[in-house]
């Protein structure tokens, strides 16, 4: 089992593409190093994998090449910031697009053996509802999903939070609320989906904070670059250490559940 003593696992998700997912990943992932922390980056859009370029780099290796045999995961690991390292998803590989049951579960295995050499894992998954976006999510000790005031942002989030909760039986989801005017209508729009989910679905959801529009930040984006290094001081970049330092200080609770040790058994005990 993973030492979440010391290490915390969390996935970074969405029921859409579009909506900031890897963005996110990738500027959390720096905000938490500027505290200090260790983070691995785990980009687990397989095949299509994109969060080197945000880095300005290309990852030398990927996962597929670990889940081969032909490297060991210690080498695809690239670090890509002081304290920041990254395992990439590779690009262009479809055949990682769809794992079987025993590949989902040597990818927790290869995290479970690295666990001890950061403070956190990031999990940028890819978008929908894939079984291996789905697998992933249950296994993180953390869920993280980016919502947006965008109709079909809704309506996915609901069906992903719903699938991972059916399938997985996750009580809990942290919400993430992104490209909105203000905090105020961030908060609100958490509000008026936790209404919803409140009223179809025995999940608790935890707001995490919001990350309002900012042009900057859609400037980065297209240019592929991240707004935590182009500008440290903008209005996205202090969202995003805000959410960092919840973390860190344990504002967001970290709770095991009896039932998720259970399953974190099952998944990386059982071959």
């Amino acid at each position: 089992m993973m030492n979440m003593s010391r290490t915390k696992m969390i996935s970074i998700t969405s029921g859409k593409g579009g909506v900031g997912k890897t963005t996110t990943s990738a500027n959390l992932a720096l905000a938490l190093a500027a505290q200090k922390q260790k983070v691995l980056i785990f980009d687990a859009d397989l095949g299509m994998s994109n969060v080197d370029l945000f880095f300005g780099t290309k990852a030398p290796y990927h996962f597929g090449q670990a889940l081969s045999g032909e490297k060991e995961i210690e080498q695809v690991i690239f670090p890509v910031h002081q304290n920041v390292d990254l395992i990439s998803g590779g690009h262009g590989i479809a055949e990682l697009q769809s794992l079987n049951p025993f590949e989902r579960h040597s990818i927790l295995t290869s995290l479970e053996n690295l666990s001890l050499s950061y403070d956190w894992i990031v999990i940028d998954t890819s978008p929908g509802i894939s079984e291996n976006v789905l697998h992933l999510n249950s296994a993180a000790d953390e869920i993280f999903v980016i919502l947006t005031p965008d109709p079909a942002s809704f309506a996915d989030s609901y069906a992903l939070i719903k699938l991972v909760h059916q399938k997985y039986k996750c009580k809990k989801f942290n919400l993430i609320v992104n490209q909105v005017k203000s905090h105020q209508e961030g908060v609100q729009l958490f509000a008026r989906f936790e209404e919803v989910v409140d009223r179809f679905l025995s999940v608790r959801l935890a707001y995490a904070g919001t990350v309002p529009y900012d042009a900057n930040l859609k400037s980065s984006q297209i240019q592929s670059r991240l707004i935590m290094k182009q500008d440290p001081k903008s209005i996205s970049s202090l969202a995003f250490q805000e959410i960092a330092k919840d973390l860190v200080q344990d504002r967001i609770q970290f709770h095991r559940s009896p039932e998720k040790n259970s399953f974190w058994g099952q998944v990386v005990g059982v071959a």
